[in-house]
């Protein structure tokens, strides 16, 4: 009876957690609008954070080295939009005519089967083969950034209220808290492994959409510039993005200049993403994110769905936020191992084995670079 109790305790237990996940991604769906400029302004405080402290450490007042620190930002994403803005604009415009033109090329290979005896459909086939929707959704993409431009003051507002708070934060929680070693240990793992990501990831996409721009400048494409940002954020998208990056500019050369030029556009991309993401990425950022490759994936679609086109840039920082927080926790640690990687399900068994092994309430075992927290 006592047994039947506790099963029903923990059933029931399993519902409520259910039940209140529903709501908060429900409620995470509707307020995605205030969401982006937010996560956005948390994750630039993040990759700004550093150069903020350099600057304290000199000497400056705290206003002082927010100033200069908005100042850089603003000046910097200010010159990417002087540049890319014409460009994403004619584009756009452009847009239309492209897919009319690619669906008069995929015409043609529809006449050379027909003419080979193979009856296709012609409605099933452009339904099938649309390379077109690529373009339709790096167009996304864009467009999501430019709405999100939209909210520029609110995020600056945010980065320098963060910024802010950066340096009071551990005293606060260590009044708050019954157990501030603990909460500011999370806290620390969590802002060290998403500003690592962040910092080398950003410095990987920058060589990946400068090479690209360089390449498609010696071959004379069209929006060189513009592809090599695309390049540079579709870097962030797991698994798909460099995919999706290459797809427009390789149709684009395919329609004004032909098959040749289309395959050098190509072959330039293929080896540029080997080179960055296969080469240099895997040294620069060690064995991994500690995330399973599914889980990876699942997490694009997921954010992006909630999020829209920018969360699929946001995707694995925010998954790794909640796969740290779950670790940080005994009750919840069995769903961190499930959405880590082969190697750190490994590794928690070897953690397990040991004499001295993880007490109950202990964080879990870590993956990331010891840092102190900004203080």
């Amino acid at each position: 009876m006592i047994t039947s109790d506790i099963w029903q305790a923990k059933e029931l237990r399993l519902l409520i957690m259910a039940a209140s996940l529903v709501i908060i991604i429900a409620g995470m769906k509707a307020a995605s609008g205030l969401l982006v400029p937010f996560f956005l302004a948390a994750l630039i405080s993040v990759m700004t954070i550093s150069p903020f402290l350099w600057l304290r450490a000199k000497g400056l007042p705290s206003l002082l080295a927010i100033f200069l620190v908005i100042a850089a930002v603003v000046i910097i994403a200010g010159s990417i939009g002087a540049y890319i803005g014409v460009s994403l604009n004619n584009f756009i415009e452009a847009l239309p005519s492209y897919q009319d033109r690619l669906r008069s090329e995929l015409g043609t290979v529809l006449v050379w089967f027909e003419a080979r005896g193979f009856k296709v459909s012609e409605r099933y086939f452009f339904e099938l083969l649309n390379p077109g929707v690529a373009m339709d959704v790096v167009a996304n993409i864009l467009k999501g950034l430019s709405s999100v431009l939209t909210y520029t003051l609110l995020i600056l507002f945010t980065v320098v209220f963060i910024l802010l708070e950066a340096s009071s934060l551990p005293i606060k929680l260590h009044a708050a808290t019954s157990d501030p070693a603990s909460s500011l240990a999370t806290l620390e793992k969590i802002f060290t492994s998403v500003r690592r990501y962040l910092v080398l990831k950003t410095w990987i996409s920058l060589a990946t959409g400068v090479t690209v721009s360089i390449w498609l400048i010696v071959l004379d494409r069209n929006y060189p510039l513009l592809w090599g940002f695309v390049a540079f954020l579709l870097n962030f998208v797991p698994n798909i993005g460099s995919l999706i990056a290459a797809i427009p500019p390789i149709l684009l050369a395919l329609i004004n200049t032909g098959p040749l030029a289309s395959m050098l556009v190509g072959l330039g991309y293929l080896v540029i993403n080997v080179s960055c993401g296969n080469l240099i990425e895997p040294r620069v950022l060690g064995k991994g994110l500690g995330l399973s490759p599914l889980v990876v994936f699942l997490s694009l679609v997921f954010w992006g769905w909630i999020l829209g086109p920018v969360g699929m840039l946001l995707s694995v920082p925010l998954t790794m936020i909640v796969k740290i927080s779950l670790e940080m926790f005994e009750s919840t640690h069995w769903l961190a191992i499930l959405l880590g990687s082969s190697a750190s399900a490994e590794a928690a068994i070897k953690e397990r084995e040991r004499p001295s092994g993880r007490q109950a309430g202990e964080p879990g075992p870590s993956h990331a670079g010891h840092e102190e927290f900004p203080s």
